[in-house]
C-alpha cells in the first residue's frame, strides 16, 4: 500500500535521510526504530507529504505522492510526536475543527466525531476542555484526530511518549483493532517492548539510513547473542550516548 524508494533529504550539510526504502502492506504494523537523530521523524514527514524529498519517491498504491494538494494524501493519517490539539477547546470541538478541514459537515461530521471519541475511550469526556486532560488522554485524542477521515495508512511518530500504562494499553488495543480492519500502520518508538509487542516487521535506522529490516525472529537470528530486541538494537547501533 505504501512504498518509499531511495528517499533522501538534506538540511545544509546534514543528510537527515539517505537512501531510505521501505514497504508497508495492508493490515501490517511496521516498527521504525533508531537512536535520536537517526532520521525517523524526517522519514515520517516525507512519507506523509509534509516534506518533499530531494531524491526518491513515495508511492501509495503505485500513485506517486506529489505536492501539497495531491488528493492521495487523504489516504494518509498522521499522528505527530508533538500533541497537535487546542487546549482551550473541548475534545469534541477539536475534532469538529479537524473534521471541518477534511470537508465533513452536518450529520456526517457528528458521526465521525462520535466514532473517534468512542474508539479512544473519551466519549464521556467529550465536552471537557483539553487543558483538563492528562497526557495520556491527550495522546488518545491526538490519535482520534488522525483517524477522523478513515485513512488507509496511519503514520504514528512516538504516540505513547509520557503516557500512563492504562493509556498505552488503550492505544495498543486501538492499533490492533485498526490492523484487523486492514489499516497499514507505521509506528516509531524508542520503547523496545512496544516494538516487540506490536510490530509485524521492524526497520532500524541510523545516520539517516536503513541498517536492518526484518521480523523480530529474523533480526534475532542474525544476532544470536542478543536475547531480545533491545540487544539487537544495541548490537546494530552501538552503546554510545546520543543527544
Amino acid at each position: 500500500m505504501l512504498v518509499a524508494r531511495n528517499l533522501g533529504k538534506t538540511f545544509g550539510r546534514i543528510a537527515a535521510v539517505d537512501g531510505v526504502s521501505l514497504k508497508l502492506a495492508p493490515g501490517e504494523l511496521l516498527g521504525l526504530l533508531g537512536p535520536n537523530g537517526a532520521g525517523k521523524s524526517t522519514t515520517v514527514a516525507l512519507l506523509a507529504g509534509l516534506l518533499r524529498p530531494d531524491r526518491g519517491e513515495v508511492l501509495v498504491d503505485d500513485h506517486r505522492l506529489v505536492g501539497d494538494a495531491d488528493p492521495v494524501k487523504r489516504r494518509i493519517g498522521l499522528v505527530p510526536q508533538e500533541v497537535a490539539l487546542y487546549d482551550e477547546l473541548t475534545a469534541r470541538d477539536n475534532l469538529r475543527f479537524f473534521g471541518g478541514l477534511y470537508g465533513f459537515r452536518g450529520a456526517v461530521l457528528e458521526r465521525v466525531i462520535a466514532s473517534g471519541l468512542e474508539l479512544v475511550g473519551l466519549a464521556d469526556r467529550a465536552r471537557d476542555r483539553v487543558a483538563t486532560y492528562s497526557g495520556g488522554m491527550k495522546r488518545r485524542l491526538n490519535l482520534a484526530a488522525g483517524l477522523l477521515h478513515d485513512p488507509d495508512i496511519l503514520l504514528l511518530d512516538e504516540p505513547t511518549v509520557g503516557v500512563d500504562p492504562q493509556s498505552r494499553h488503550a492505544i495498543f488495543e486501538n492499533l490492533q483493532a485498526l490492523k484487523r480492519r486492514g489499516k497499514a500502520i507505521l509506528y516509531t518508538t524508542h520503547y523496545m517492548e512496544e516494538a516487540e509487542r506490536l510490530s509485524d516487521r521492524i526497520v532500524v535506522m541510523d545516520h539517516g539510513q536503513v541498517i536492518a529490516a526484518d521480523t523480530l525472529a529474523g533480526l534475532q537470528r542474525d544476532h544470536p547473542g542478543a536475547r531480545d530486541l533491545e540487544g539487537v538494537f544495541l548490537a546494530l547501533t552501538g552503546r554510545m550516548l546520543r543527544d
